[in-house]
């Protein structure tokens, strides 16, 4: 028996395999069939708005990690330094887990190191403290002058190694599983602010330069592991040097290592024309009790971290971090938790002290020459915000 179709159902079957390619060529276009182990393609304003997010730097690197398992796409930008632009990203599930099980207070090993390599995945945590008798094999900075490097003064280098002897931090803290250090800055801000007995409560407390510590213990602390200092900021009046602590050296020319022999040899003080201020003409401390800075810590917060002018890896305009910032730079390699106290100028303050034990005040401030300081507190913003370091008085 023939069925007659009426005409508006001959036409709805006529319609219907049309509107079905149709659909399936629409999707094919407009649509992401995601299959398995290929990378999902971006719309077009979704491309757009990643396009966007990237300008604001030169240049960019997108990471797609894609958990399968789950469906879920994590995309990472990077700023021209190799730092994430999303700071606040967390820690990898494993090492979240470790570190929230410890018990307040107690210190995490390895923290400092794996929320830095989280922001900043080029980090490599292997980098001596100070140089040894091994120091020639330091590739990073063996073709570099100083600052950057030891090129040219690997003979008088390795002569004040052969008497001082000892190449680390002590018995006692070298054996130490877990460090926590804090660096403390010379900013008038840790003025009023009654933190010594929490500096004092690290293991390791770095000062820097000539910042006096008798008579500021309420602010400052009185405990000093070590300081580090150049010739012109060394102390001056032996008086003025804490008892038991270590005599860090960072050099910034070659003529500073002839400095630094004279004073480890306890020799008269000659051939100062190279230096643009006054100098110490004595340290007191025996040999045993003074280190020299590995070089690689200026190069590596100056060219990786801040992005300073390369200058064919020479000394120049611009160039050179900061002495506060190059100790932060150690102690991300050689500590565990890392804490900073007194960064930080505010020059929206000028009447402000700038030092906490002068009356200098912050509009004294000039702009330096060697320094790059708003490129520098951008550095160390991105650690405060990522919690890779501490800061106790909030000046970064």
């Amino acid at each position: 028996m023939t069925v007659k179709m009426k005409p508006t159902h001959k036409l709805l079957f006529a319609l219907c395999p049309m509107l079905v390619l149709g659909f399936i060529y629409y999707s094919s276009g407009k649509l992401h069939l995601h299959v398995w182990g290929q990378k999902p393609q971006y719309h077009a304003e979704e491309r757009a708005v990643v396009l966007a997010r990237g300008a604001a730097v030169k240049q960019r690197r997108t990471e797609l990690d894609t958990d399968i398992g789950v469906g879920r796409i994590v995309g990472s930008v990077y700023d021209k330094q190799g730092f994430l632009l999303q700071l606040d990203t967390k820690l990898p599930p494993e090492l979240a887990y470790k570190y929230g099980n410890l018990s307040e207070g107690v210190c995490k090993p390895g923290y400092a190191s794996a929320k830095m390599t989280t922001i900043y995945p080029k980090f490599m945590k292997l980098a001596p403290m100070f140089l040894d008798r091994n120091f020639k094999h330091l590739a990073k900075v063996s073709n570099f002058l100083p600052p950057f490097g030891f090129k040219t003064q690997e003979r008088i280098i390795d002569n004040i190694l052969s008497t001082t002897k000892a190449y680390g931090l002590g018995e006692e803290l070298d054996s130490l599983s877990c460090k926590r250090c804090i660096i403390v800055g010379n900013g008038g801000i840790l003025s009023n602010k009654s933190l010594g007995s929490r500096i004092d409560d690290y293991d390791v407390v770095v000062r820097l330069n000539e910042a006096p510590v008798s008579g500021y213990g309420k602010d400052v602390g009185t405990k000093t592991t070590m300081r580090i200092t150049y010739p012109e900021g060394a102390i001056q009046k032996p008086e003025n040097y804490e008892k038991n602590s270590l005599f860090v050296f960072s050099a910034f020319k070659p003529l500073d290592f002839k400095w630094l022999r004279q004073m480890v040899y306890k020799e008269k003080l000659r051939g100062t024309e190279g230096f643009w201020k006054s100098v110490a003409h004595y340290v007191p401390r025996e040999p045993s009790e003074i280190r020299i800075l590995n070089p690689y810590f200026i190069q590596e917060a100056a060219f990786h971290f801040i992005g300073l002018p390369f200058n064919n890896g020479l000394m120049g305009k611009g160039n050179i971090p900061t002495l506060g910032t190059v100790a932060i730079t150690m102690a991300l390699h050689n500590c565990d938790e890392v804490a900073v106290a007194g960064f930080g100028y505010d020059m929206n303050t000028p009447h402000a002290p700038l030092h906490y034990y002068e009356t200098v005040k912050m509009s004294a401030i000039k702009e330096s020459w060697t320094h790059n300081i708003a490129k520098e507190k951008e550095f160390l913003r991105k650690l405060v915000k990522a919690n890779v370091i501490t800061d106790l008085t909030n000046g970064i």
